[in-house]
């Protein structure tokens, strides 16, 4: 290779690789048009690596006000998006604590973590850094569903496979369902009153003009990446 074309492709490498999520492995990927609200919302989900989980709290003295905490997620290995948020959990957790009197809670996930709004230069509150809230319930997993959230996890989340044993920790996924609207409002009911009775929805804010909703059915259907050849 001549040496006068050696800055340029470094140069040029960077620039892709800049250009990339944290989390994304390939400089070919990039986030889908705003109006493809459910492709954006799939997009997110498979970019990030964490995200904050609001429970209704159990313990004194904040019992059934909301409690937000952070949780390293995963909704498959990279490239393989499967849009469900899988997590790590162990009973020790509060949070977790929290899920056992009542299951549901709310998820959110912002490009903000990745590298994407710092190089655009947007701010982690500004709608053009895109953002996700998903409401629904956490529920444990199982069978060959267990297998494909250990591998979606354990490879983006190495750290985990080295985790103390004796906390019993177990596969969960956050669950998006749409169901029937409750009559009234209801709080810290156990898992088997509340899993017909919520409403669950998509939440995304990628740009101006206010907050967007998909349903569960459009946001699973969405593809969440178009790569280029």
């Amino acid at each position: 290779m001549s040496s006068s074309l050696r800055p340029t492709l470094l140069l040029l490498l960077g620039l892709c690789l800049a250009s990339l999520g944290s989390s994304s492995p390939a400089c070919r990927v990039q986030i889908p048009p705003h109006d493809q609200v459910a492709r954006v919302a799939r997009f997110i989900a498979h970019q990030c690596d964490w995200a904050s989980m609001a429970t209704i709290s159990s313990h004194k003295p904040v019992v059934g006000q909301p409690f937000s905490n952070v949780f390293s997620v995963s909704d498959g290995p990279h490239g393989t998006s499967s849009g469900v948020p899988y997590m790590y959990l162990t009973h020790m957790e509060v949070s977790v604590q929290d899920l056992q009197v009542s299951p549901q809670a709310s998820l959110s996930m912002s490009l903000a973590q990745t590298h994407y709004c710092r190089q655009q230069g947007f701010d982690p509150q500004s709608p053009l850094c895109a953002h996700v809230i998903l409401s629904g319930s956490v529920l444990q997993v199982n069978g060959t569903e267990a297998d494909f959230a250990k591998k979606a996890l354990f490879s983006r989340h190495p750290e985990m496979i080295d985790w103390p044993t004796d906390h019993n920790w177990f596969f969960a996924k956050f669950n998006i369902t749409q169901v029937p609207e409750p009559p009234e409002p209801v709080l810290l009911r156990g898992p088997s009153e509340t899993s017909s009775l919520s409403v669950f929805q998509v939440w995304v804010l990628d740009y101006f003009g206010g907050v967007k909703t998909v349903t569960p059915d459009e946001y699973f259907q969405a593809a969440p990446r178009r790569e280029h050849h």
